[in-house]
């Protein structure tokens, strides 16, 4: 009923077709991808080597998952560093393995692009991907934050994570939002926002067509002193991906940014679809204070509102973002295990931390600066 092949780049298929099934799926929207691939971002030399798979009836394409091998674990915000040390300990290659998530970037979506997931249809991606792993030597198989719903596979472990999104209740404004939390939280927020208007900035949002080119290579310059500073790298994207992805997905980017007179001195980017607001890439050149918590967070609540967008996702982790009336959500990923002396020590390592995560998003909640309704 079903047939299947992998390609080793997005231009093996259409646009149109592609976008089929991707829909509204920003983050795995043809754009986006072929946009990492011709930028020169995810290749064999980057350890994000393209692997798309493809699954068929009768020659009609149902099913893409965007995949890459990887050759390392770095950009992925499914942490599995302890697995692969673990491998090598035994004198085991981990990598390379098959991987389906969005690079670089730690975004909740489906990540099977298909009209229908039946249970047949899981049950062939399971399958293949577990063959997969055995004829190519991947160590494993993985899909990272999905958020469609998965049938239960006993050669699939699910592994479960935290992440803080923010959520527009309809308010009218930014004040409507603050009148939602505590006196002690409102007044944190006023005092943050007053700290990063007293360092004399202007604050403006830019559309893709009103970013010039000094203005993006200034944003890139400020990515990846940010980088460097937090990380000891420049960041996993290049310039040729933000020049491209203006052209790619225009009415999707937004920058927000920090201008010390005509100097760009600190910008965050945004993408956005029909539902959520994307926070995704900040920097800066120097230190202000607050300035992160205004262009990252109050700036793109007060966006949402704006624009009555339902989401906001301000990134991974950041326990700093309950206070700011950020919700913990769970996040959710499979991980196929080929070495079965590993998969049974990692299926008892998953269901300790799953009580653990469990524990811990309820301490989140315990927090959380709303006034008692």
């Amino acid at each position: 009923m079903f047939s299947h092949k992998f390609i080793s780049s997005i231009n093996a298929i259409s646009l149109q077709t592609w976008q089929e099934l991707a829909g509204d799926n920003l983050f795995c929207s043809y754009p986006w991808m072929h946009t990492l691939e011709e930028s020169g971002c995810v290749n064999s030399e980057t350890g994000w080597q393209p692997q798309h798979l493809l699954i068929y009836t009768e020659k009609v394409l149902v099913a893409i998952l965007p995949g890459y091998l990887k050759s390392h674990s770095y950009g992925e915000y499914v942490f599995d560093w302890a697995w692969a040390d673990a491998y090598q300990r035994y004198g085991l290659d981990y990598y390379p393995k098959w991987l389906c998530g969005v690079p670089f970037s730690p975004i909740t979506g489906n990540r099977i692009l298909c009209k229908a997931l039946t249970e047949p249809l899981a049950e062939y991606i399971f399958q293949t991907l577990k063959h997969s792993c055995n004829i190519n030597n991947w160590s494993g198989a993985h899909i990272n934050f999905f958020t469609e719903h998965l049938p239960a596979n006993d050669d699939f472990l699910s592994r479960q994570g935290v992440q803080f999104h923010w959520h527009n209740n309809s308010y009218i404004n930014f004040n409507d939002f603050l009148n939602t939390l505590t006196s002690r939280r409102r007044k944190m927020i006023k005092k943050e926002r007053q700290q990063a208007q007293s360092n004399a900035l202007t604050i403006k949002w830019l559309t893709a067509d009103e970013i010039d080119t000094d203005t993006l290579v200034s944003f890139y310059q400020c990515y990846q002193a940010t980088y460097l500073k937090r990380s000891g790298h420049q960041g996993y994207l290049n310039l040729a991906f933000f020049q491209q992805l203006l052209l790619a997905l225009p009415k999707a980017v937004h920058l927000c940014c920090a201008f010390n007179a005509q100097q760009l001195v600190a910008a965050s980017l945004y993408l956005c679809d029909k539902h959520t607001l994307y926070g995704r890439y900040w920097g800066a050149l120097e230190d202000y204070q607050s300035l992160h918590f205004e262009l990252c967070y109050y700036q793109g609540i007060e966006h949402a509102i704006e624009f009555e967008i339902e989401k906001f996702d301000a990134g991974a982790q950041g326990e700093h973002k309950l206070m700011r009336g950020f919700k913990p959500v769970t996040t959710h990923s499979i991980h196929h295990i080929s070495n079965s002396m590993f998969r049974d020590a990692i299926a008892d390592f998953l269901q300790r931390e799953h009580m653990r995560i469990k524990q811990y998003k309820a301490q989140c909640l315990s927090v959380l600066p709303f006034k008692q309704q």
